[in-house]
């Protein structure tokens, strides 16, 4: 604290580390969609939300765990599963939105990572997006190729480590080595092919 008696006190949320106001200033006057998207662990989260002068409207949102109604029994923390989720958020709102802009909170957008996949997804299903492909990751990473490949080694390399590192995949009944195929399958379920 400043011992200065003009000291201003900030923003709960800034303070807390939650809100840029700066970012989200820009982003409501652009006049666009808000495309939110939030990422735990195990989770992906996706919200169409529109400014509202008593507050924020959300037009609607999907989940990563909703991949599990399109026959997805894979675990929801990763690359090929966040794209499928924007996938999946696109093919439900593309109807009501037509273009937005990624709010990603505090969180920046690097390579190859789950956000990039997501909004690479959300990209390829229709929504108009600020978005260059240079931060995508790879076709052999967005559909699981790599890790078909990595388990396939590692199983014949060392089985407890595979066992070991593929636990939850092989808990929910997931051949690791099948990945593409599922995914191939939930995409053509998604793009209606």
């Amino acid at each position: 604290m400043s011992s200065n008696k003009t000291y201003t006190v900030k923003v709960r949320r800034k303070r807390e580390r939650k809100t840029n106001y700066r970012k989200r200033v820009k982003y409501i006057s652009s006049g666009k969609t808000r495309i939110v998207l939030r990422v735990s662990n195990k989770n992906l989260k996706i919200q169409a939300i529109n400014f509202g002068e008593k507050g924020d409207i959300c037009i609607g949102g999907v989940n990563s765990l909703d991949l599990k109604s399109l026959g997805w029994n894979a675990p929801t923390g990763n690359l090929y599963s966040s794209y499928l989720t924007g996938l999946l958020f696109g093919s439900k709102l593309k109807s009501k939105i037509k273009e937005g802009i990624i709010d990603t909170g505090l969180r920046t957008v690097r390579k190859n990572t789950r956000l990039s996949a997501a909004i690479k997804g959300i990209s390829d299903s229709g929504i108009d997006i600020p978005f260059s492909e240079e931060i995508s990751p790879s076709e052999n990473k967005l559909n699981g190729e790599l890790t078909a490949q990595y388990s396939k080694k590692l199983k014949l390399e060392n089985e407890n480590k595979f066992k070991s590192q593929f636990s939850k995949y092989l808990k929910d009944g997931v051949n690791p080595e099948e990945i593409p195929n599922l995914f191939e399958k939930t995409r053509k379920k998604l793009i209606g092919a």
